[in-house]
């Protein structure tokens, strides 16, 4: 009986310890759910926070975009003003920015808007004009008027008597005007020819109309093909003898009037698109 009573009471004891461990076990087992429970809430909330931050950086950068937009929008807005000048606002400031180079005394005569493009334009040309190697002498003139460059150059620099073939001893002048040229995106070039009052008459030239474009197309030609001038600059027209520097009576006046004119002129479009580009 003693041995049976030992073993019933070691029994009992191991089944508590074992009714014990159950236990424990149960509330680890209870705090383990809780615990994944509540990381899955805490993974639910940030979720939701991260949706909300980026709806909200969403939100910015569509805000930055409409400002950028109405800023861009702003800066394209054409305004016309009361001197029927049209120009953008990047424009605008881009000119000013060119009118604070611009001699004090010329800024304050300009009364308008367009005055002051003018002015713009002009200290453009000069600033080409002045840095290239196109010196004048007494068979090459310059002139400046406003926003329009004009370059006179005696027919002899330029072709032999009586003829519209350009002669070897032009290339320098040439190479010189179109470094000119291809210096600046914003001129367009109008070659003149004129001839003095003798009539001439040959198998390839008719009269003098004929001599006078048929050498400022050849210039034009000369400039496209060997110095590289965009032809769409390019204008070639003849003025025969009909606008001469000086009447026609002597040598020497016909010598001053048979000449080619190379006027610059600067293109408004493509000077302010430059403006914005830069």
């Amino acid at each position: 009986m003693l041995l049976v009573a030992t073993i019933l009471l070691s029994s009992c004891v191991s089944k508590k310890k074992y009714m014990a461990l159950e236990q424990e076990n149960g509330e680890i087992k209870s705090q383990l759910t809780k615990t994944q429970v509540a990381k899955e809430d805490l993974e639910n909330k940030f979720a939701k926070i991260q949706e909300r931050v980026d709806r909200y950086n969403e939100k910015i950068s569509s805000l930055n975009e409409d400002v950028e937009g109405l800023t861009m929008e702003n800066d394209i807005k054409l305004d016309v003003h009361k001197d029927g000048t049209i120009m953008s606002n990047e424009s605008k400031r881009k000119m000013l920015t060119t009118l604070e180079n611009v001699d004090p005394t010329k800024l304050a005569e300009a009364k308008t808007l367009k005055d002051s493009m003018n002015l713009a334009i002009q200290y453009n040309l000069e600033k080409t004009m002045n840095s290239s190697d196109l010196n004048e002498d007494e068979d090459i003139a310059v002139n400046i008027n406003e926003t329009v460059v004009m370059i006179s150059i005696s027919d002899k620099m330029l072709f032999n008597s009586g003829s519209y073939r350009i002669s070897s001893k032009a290339d320098d002048i040439l190479q010189k005007l179109a470094d000119v040229i291809n210096s600046e995106e914003s001129i367009d070039v109008m070659v003149e020819g004129h001839t003095d009052s003798r009539s001439i008459n040959t198998e390839k030239i008719q009269d003098n109309w004929d001599l006078s474009v048929l050498r400022a197309t050849s210039v034009v030609r000369k400039l496209q093909h060997k110095y590289k001038v965009d032809p769409a600059k390019l204008i070639a027209s003849g003025r025969s003898s009909y606008q001469p520097l000086v009447d026609n009576s002597t040598r020497e006046n016909r010598s001053k009037n048979r000449r080619t004119r190379i006027i610059l002129m600067p293109n408004i479009d493509k000077f302010f698109a430059l403006m914005e580009a830069n």
